[in-house]
This record gives C-alpha cells, structure tokens and sequence, in this order.
C-alpha cells in the first residue's frame, strides 16, 4: 500500500484556513482518495485537552517558551495517535494548522527564534513534515477584521497586538520563502471560490500522480 499524502494549511487569523480545508477535504475524498482532516492545536483527545489552554483566556497567560511547549506537546499526541497512523494506512491527511504555525506565531511573533522551534520539532516530531504546505496570506488588518466576528471563547490569538500578528505574517512569509519546494504561497484576498481553485492548482502540480 502506498503511502498518504500530507498537507498543511498556514496562515494568520481570518486567512480562511478553516474554509478551504473544507473543500480540500471534499476535493480530494471525490477523487476516491482515503482523507483525515485535521486539525492543531488538537486532532487527538490530549491534544484537544491541551487547545483549550493555548486558545482561550486572556493573551498574555503564557509566556512564549510556555505557549511553543505546548503547542509541541499537543502535536506530538496527534502525530502519535492520528497523523501517523493514518498515513501508513494509505490516507491524505489535511490538517488546518502545523509545525509552520508554532514556528510563526511563537518563532517570530513572540521572538523565541527559529533554533529554539527548530529543536523542538526535531524533538518531537522525528523528522515528519508535510509534502505541501499552503500558506494563505493576506494584509493583518484585513484578516482580524475577518476573525473579529467569530462567536465562541477561542479569540485568544486574535486578541494579541497589532504587531505580534505583522511578525507572524512576515513570519509565515518568511518560511515559505526558505523552503518553496514545500510551501506554496496563496493570496487569501481573493474570493472564496477563486481560493479553492488556486488550491486544488496547487496540490495538482506539487503532488500529481500521487
């Protein structure tokens, strides 16, 4: 049996993640492909524990050391009880947030760095990385203006400064220009529909014949 594929979806808040793994996931389980969709922080039940913690209460309850630990510890129970097991058995995994996003917000918009982030990933996640990963960017105030009517408790990332979510967005930028052969850079300005099909390009000729 062939392998999974793994894809990641990255970018700041209201980029509309969320909306096109969606229709990624559709996209591709119409195609007769075996598909998990995803999601961090969560995916497994300690790790979901673990997101309530990250994503809700006020912004400034952890440190950005404490917050990249815990987001490190929640992947690795999903690496270890989903994401693994589920690309051995053949399937893609579509997962809305990974590594990319520790390395982003805590990397650059908390200023811990990339080596700190580096070694925890190498920790923890031995060596598993994503065949593609789309990175959805558009300007930070049209983003929080997005996300700022999202109901529900999970607004702690969002409720962050101004320039915390800039250092994130040139944090993103920043890593798909180091690595293009993984990531793929997608303007989330554009309309929903024009978006999925920018996506559905991409995964067609980064992983075709997969």
């Amino acid at each position: 049996m062939a392998p999974g594929r793994f894809i990641t979806l990255e970018g700041g808040e209201g980029a509309g993640k969320s909306t096109q793994a969606r229709a990624l996931t559709v996209a591709l389980a119409a195609r007769g492909l075996p598909v998990l969709a995803t999601r961090e922080p969560g995916g497994a039940p300690g790790a979901e524990d673990i997101r309530a913690l990250l994503v809700e209460g006020e912004p400034g309850r952890w440190d950005g050391l404490t917050e990249a630990l815990l987001h490190f510890a929640a992947r690795r129970a999903h690496v270890v009880a989903a994401i693994r097991p589920a690309l051995r058995s053949g399937c893609w995994v579509v997962c809305d947030r990974f590594a990319d996003s520790t390395m982003a917000y805590q990397g650059y918009g908390h200023g811990l760095g990339r080596p700190a982030i580096e070694t925890l990933a190498a920790l923890t996640l031995e060596e598993l990385a994503p065949d593609l990963t789309l990175v959805f960017d558009l300007p930070v105030a049209d983003g929080l203006a997005r996300a700022d009517g999202r109901a529900g408790a999970e607004t702690r990332y969002e409720r962050m400064d101004r320039e915390f979510h800039e250092r994130v967005r040139a944090g993103f930028l920043d890593i798909a220009s180091r690595e293009p052969g993984r990531c793929v850079v997608v303007d989330a300005t554009a309309p929903v529909q024009a978006v999925t099909a920018a996506v559905l390009r991409a995964v067609d000729a980064r992983l075709r014949g997969a």
